[in-house]
């Protein structure tokens, strides 16, 4: 896999993530151990995205 279809990949499970949070933020009473996972997991994906952009 090239480094162009590894990002738009992450990309791509970012923005699910991202969707995903709005989903959970949404609920009258949002899980907070699964907002905190969903962050968590979102935040990796944009530092190894980061970090091939270097």
């Amino acid at each position: 896999m090239n480094i162009e279809a590894h990002l738009a990949t992450l990309q791509k499970k970012h923005d699910d993530l991202e969707e995903a949070l709005r989903h959970e933020e949404a609920r009258p009473l949002p899980d907070e151990a699964k907002l905190h996972q969903i962050k968590h997991e979102k935040l990796k994906i944009k530092e190894e995205m980061e970090s091939f952009k270097k």
